[in-house]
């Protein structure tokens, strides 16, 4: 029998398990996690609309007002916005993905300094629907490069990476 192989997240650890994924959350950061997001993105793109609605209100206050610059300024960003809601309908927080169902993964390598190295996990969830775990793996910070290969590793290994 396999035994469970581990590597460091951003906010806990990634345990690979022979029939699932599980992600764990440790120390401070994970309970914060764990308090404002749940299990559940809703909440997140909440919060996202409600800004967007803000950005859009003084857009249209500015351009009432005759002003050019703040009305495309606000309004870019509310669009960016609401492209990244799009986006993101379709992310899970799961913690327990069951492998079985596992479609595909794709390992996405960050850029030095600016964005994290990440697995895209894409799977079937519990009603059937067809959702994208992300796996933050850690920053350059907190020896992000190490962990990276490390979960690459084991990734391999595990034959998740195809």
């Amino acid at each position: 029998m396999k035994k469970e192989k581990t590597f460091k997240t951003k906010t806990g650890f990634c345990h690979i398990l022979p029939d699932k994924i599980i992600l764990t959350k440790d120390g401070i950061i994970g309970n914060v996690s764990n308090v404002t997001v749940g299990n559940n993105i809703t909440r997140v793109l909440t919060i996202y609309s409600t800004i967007i609605i803000g950005f859009f209100y003084f857009a249209i206050d500015a351009f009432q007002k005759g002003q050019t610059l703040q009305p495309i300024l606000f309004g870019c960003i509310g669009l960016y916005l609401i492209y990244g809601i799009f986006n993101s309908l379709n992310n899970s927080t799961s913690p327990v993905i069951d492998r079985r169902k596992i479609k595909r993964v794709k390992f996405k390598n960050g850029m030095k300094g600016l964005t994290r190295s990440r697995f895209e996990v894409i799977f079937e969830d519990e009603n059937g629907k067809v959702k994208k775990r992300l796996i933050m793996l850690p920053g350059s910070m907190t020896k992000g490069q190490n962990e990276s290969e490390k979960a690459l590793d084991i990734m391999n290994e595990e034959q998740l990476l195809k």
